[in-house]
């Protein structure tokens, strides 16, 4: 009896396999990978990230999405996200891989293309079936992984490839709004950064509205439909994702943390920790602390 022959999927899942407990570097340009990611909750940059094996929901501002195998989606902008993964079964961990988006080449891309302004944030985050097209061009990528002295030459094509591949489907309007200089994801991106640097400070929206050229109207629209939060919820995402963070990896009590990421009760800072994660502060760090649960956490700094 003949084994089944080995499929494209296949073999990137085996070179997955290879990843740590976290996001992995390749070695390869703006691309990372993972095995077993313990919570998806952190704070995601511009990516495209397709899901290899085994399920991921994150919780983005007021929306739940769920990601299946062969699937993949973009994210725009920084963005704090809370969610889990769900292995495949025994022996058959999450794996996933990420492309960090470079704006210059999608831009090259799109050149004697139409640029004018897309209905992308309508679909940020949205699933979206990975194409078997692009699929073999990831596998193509990861197996330079391998091949070092080919990788200078290739990597850079087959990103092109990932990425034009990705500009024909659904969430091809994401990505031209976003390589477009002066778009709306671009404008919104300064403020996200900003909001990023200075967390732990109290702010303004008019400043905000002015950093992206906007009115404050404008500015608080387009920010909801991009991030599904208001910039005060979007800053209140980060500081408890930063306090879980220190909560799990430094000796500071719960307290200290609060007024560390910016808040001035601790009751206040309790109240949003336990709301968000299910668990108040000490509890939650409890649970990762065990034995069972330590090799689930997922050790990428944040925000």
């Amino acid at each position: 009896m003949t084994n089944p022959p080995i499929t494209p999927m296949d073999e990137l899942r085996s070179i997955v396999m290879r990843a740590q407990h976290t996001w992995t570097e390749t070695g390869l340009p703006r691309v990372a990978m993972v095995k077993a990611e313990a919570c998806a909750s952190r704070v995601y940059q511009p990516m495209l990230h397709i899901v290899l094996q085994g399920e991921k929901t994150l919780t983005i501002g007021d929306r739940v999405l769920n990601y299946g195998e062969a699937t993949y989606f973009v994210v725009p902008v920084d963005v704090p996200a809370t969610g889990e993964i769900y292995p495949s079964g025994p022996q058959q961990p999450y794996l996933a891989l990420s492309l960090d988006l470079n704006t210059t080449v999608i831009a090259s891309l799109m050149e004697g293309s139409s640029t004018e302004a897309a209905q992308a944030p309508a679909k940020c985050f949205a699933p979206v079936p990975a194409s078997s097209d692009m699929i073999d061009a990831w596998l193509r990528m990861l197996r330079l992984i391998d091949r070092p002295n080919e990788a200078a030459v290739l990597a850079p094509m087959i990103e092109r490839e990932i990425l034009f591949r990705a500009l024909q489907g659904p969430l091809g309007a994401v990505l031209r709004e976003l390589a477009r200089p002066e778009g709306r994801l671009v404008q919104i991106r300064r403020a996200t950064q900003w909001i990023r640097e200075h967390y732990t400070e109290p702010f303004r929206v008019e400043p905000l509205a002015a950093m992206a050229d906007m009115s404050v109207a404008a500015f608080y629209r387009h920010f909801k439909a991009v991030t599904t939060m208001t910039p005060i919820q979007y800053q209140k995402k980060l500081r408890l994702l930063k306090a879980r963070w220190l909560l799990l990896f430094e000796t500071q009590n719960a307290s200290s943390i609060a007024f560390t990421v910016g808040y001035e009760s601790a009751s206040q800072f309790s109240r949003e920790y336990a709301r968000l994660f299910g668990f108040p502060p000490a509890r939650d760090a409890a649970r990762f602390r065990s034995p069972a649960d330590g090799s689930n956490v997922d050790t990428t700094e944040m925000p």
